[in-house]
C-alpha cells in the first residue's frame, strides 16, 4: 500500500512539473557557408528543447527532402536539380551520425524541467562536382517525450539547411617554347589548363606582352641589346583567329566541367625576321573571366 501511495505522490508532483513547461523543440536554420570542393566542417547548431521535470526525450533527425537522400547521406538541392551531399553528426569528431532510427542513431536525454540544448555538427564530404548556387534542404526534428516510459506525446518542428557555391575558375599556363628560329616560318603550340566549376562560363584573354609597341595582334619578343622578334598568336590551328584579350571578340570561351579543360595556344613567328642571333623571351599575362 505505501509503495502504491509513494508511486502516486511521484506521479502527481511529476505531472504537475509537466503541466508548467511546454513541451518544445525549435532549432534555427543551419548554414554550411560556402562549399568550394574541399571538406566543408561549419561548427554546430543548437537543437534546445524542453519538456516536463524527469521527463525522458528522444530527438530524431529525418532523411530531408533531396532526392535520394538517407539519415546518413543528406542532400540540398540546387540549380537545375542538382544535389549537394552532406552530413549530420552528433559529436565534433563526426564520427557519430544523428538520425532517426530510435533508440539507435538518435539523442535521449532527461529534463529538469527548463530548457537542454543539443548540437548538430554538420560536415560536407570533398571532391563534388556540383553547379554554382544556392542549396537547400529541409529536416524534420521530432522529439517524442515520455514519463516513466510512457510516451506522453511528440514535439515536431522542421528545419532549413542551406550551403552557397561559388563560380570559380583557376588557369595555368606553360611555356610556349619555339626553339631555333632560322628566318623561316615557325609555329608552336602550347596547351593553358583552365579548371571551372560546373557550369561556369569563362573567357580567356592574352595580353600584348611586354615589348615595347607590341599589340595584341603584334607582339615581339626580346633579345641582344633590347633587340625584337616578332610573333602572333592564335585561337586556331590555321593560325587565322587573332588571340587578344577583349572579351566576346578575340578570347577564347568556355564552360567548365569541374575538371581540368586543356586549351592550346597556336603561335607563329613569321618568316623573313632577320633578328640578333641570342635568346628572345616574352611574358604573356592569361586572363580568365567568369
Amino acid at each position: 500500500m505505501m509503495r502504491r501511495l509513494a508511486l502516486a505522490v511521484l506521479l502527481l508532483l511529476a505531472c504537475g512539473a509537466r503541466q508548467a513547461v511546454a513541451q518544445s523543440i525549435s532549432v534555427p536554420t543551419m548554414n554550411l557557408g560556402t562549399y568550394t570542393g574541399t571538406l566543408l566542417t561549419p561548427g554546430s547548431t543548437p537543437i534546445t528543447s524542453s519538456c516536463g521535470f524527469l521527463e525522458t526525450y528522444d530527438i530524431g533527425l529525418s532523411a530531408g527532402t533531396g532526392s535520394g537522400a538517407t539519415t546518413t547521406t543528406r542532400k540540398m538541392t540546387g540549380p537545375g536539380g542538382a544535389t549537394l551531399s552532406y552530413q549530420m553528426f552528433q559529436n565534433s569528431t563526426h564520427t557519430t551520425n544523428w538520425g532517426d532510427n530510435y533508440g539507435t542513431d538518435t539523442v535521449d536525454g532527461t529534463c529538469t524541467g527548463g530548457n537542454q540544448t543539443s548540437y548538430i555538427y554538420p560536415q560536407a564530404p570533398a571532391g563534388q562536382n556540383v553547379p554554382p548556387g544556392t542549396y537547400t534542404d529541409t529536416i524534420t526534428v521530432t522529439m517524442p517525450y515520455y514519463l516513466l516510459f510512457l510516451q506522453l506525446g511528440t514535439a515536431q518542428t522542421t528545419m532549413t539547411v542551406t550551403a552557397v557555391v561559388l563560380p570559380n575558375c583557376q588557369l595555368s599556363a606553360p611555356s610556349l617554347s619555339f626553339g631555333n628560329y632560322a628566318s623561316v616560318l615557325i609555329d608552336a603550340t602550347s596547351n593553358l589548363s583552365v579548371t571551372c566549376t560546373l557550369t561556369t562560363t569563362y573567357n580567356i584573354g592574352l595580353n600584348a606582352g611586354t615589348a615595347t609597341g607590341a599589340t595584341v595582334t603584334n607582339r615581339s619578343m626580346i633579345g641582344p641589346g633590347s633587340a625584337l622578334l616578332g610573333y602572333k598568336l592564335f585561337r586556331d590551328s590555321g593560325h587565322t583567329a587573332n588571340w587578344g584579350n577583349t572579351v566576346g571578340t578575340d578570347t577564347v570561351s568556355g564552360t567548365g566541367t569541374g575538371l581540368a579543360q586543356s586549351v592550346p595556344v597556336y603561335g607563329r613567328i613569321p618568316a623573313a625576321e632577320f633578328a640578333t642571333p641570342g635568346s628572345y623571351a616574352d611574358t604573356i599575362t592569361a586572363t580568365i573571366t567568369y
